[in-house]
């Protein structure tokens, strides 16, 4: 029996990246998931290959919100495991970060977790078991140039995490934050205006002298989602390769 079987699983930004390598392990540890994603094309063709369902989801938007959970619960039942991942990215300086970008990152990083979480508790609450996993990253834990609203919104996820975390503690509903480092998806080149982006300089400044791949992510959120983690909620999982382990001035090999 699978780590997963009779949960359901709605995953979001699950058309590509680490959104797709979750849904592909989810699949195979046999949760019924639902993908959900504003990429339809995409969305839909992995859908159809895991024989999984494929929701349209913008996650700013707090009606999609209801109509993605009611999907999900008419098809294969009330939803019991939540994956927040999907995010944006946007690189700028402070002063030259203009307030509609600002506000287009806090909208799908922030905004989109705090609907998803709001959405799924009540019957997360009622089912008396549930797990959410607010997917933020190495920048909800310290500060990068040039990430001010991804930092900003990643940062509030670590926070509302911890405060659902302790709201649902007694109603066998946990709620944790996965901090990956420099992942290898889509999300950069995406920032970058869809220009191939060469890692192998980040690479170099990792401790493990390698990016991460999101069938790594995937496993971790596996974790989280399964009944493994059933001690687990508040905290923060790292996946970084090191990096978080040291400060600027760190250096080795």
């Amino acid at each position: 029996m699978g780590r997963l079987a009779g949960k359901v699983a709605l995953i979001t930004g699950a058309a590509r990246g680490q959104g797709a390598a979750a849904a592909r392990r989810f699949v195979a540890e046999g949760a019924r998931v639902v993908l959900c994603d504003v990429d339809d094309e995409a969305g839909k063709a992995l859908a159809d290959e895991l024989g999984a369902h494929y929701q349209h989801l913008d996650v700013s938007e707090e009606d999609q919100w209801a109509t993605a959970v009611a999907a999900a619960a008419e098809v294969h039942g009330p939803v019991t495991v939540l994956v927040n991942n999907a995010g944006v990215l946007h690189f700028a300086l402070l002063h030259e970060t203009t307030l509609a970008d600002y506000e287009r990152v806090i909208r799908v990083n922030q905004v989109g977790t705090f609907l998803g979480m709001r959405t799924v508790v009540p019957g997360m609450i009622e089912a008396g078991t549930g797990s959410i996993v607010n997917v933020s990253s190495v920048e909800g834990l310290a500060a990068a140039p040039l990430l001010t609203a991804y930092t900003a919104s990643k940062f509030a996820i670590r926070g509302m995490t911890k405060v659902a975390a302790l709201e649902l503690a007694t109603k066998g509903v946990r709620v944790n934050s996965v901090h990956p480092g420099v992942v290898e998806t889509g999300l950069l080149p995406t920032a970058l205006g869809g220009q191939p982006v060469d890692l192998s300089y980040v690479a170099k400044r990792v401790p493990m002298r390698r990016v991460g791949q999101p069938p790594e992510i995937a496993e971790l959120v596996l974790f989280l989602a399964s009944d493994d983690s059933s001690y687990c909620t508040g905290a923060e999982f790292v996946a970084d390769g090191g990096v978080t382990a040291g400060h600027s001035l760190s250096s080795f090999g």
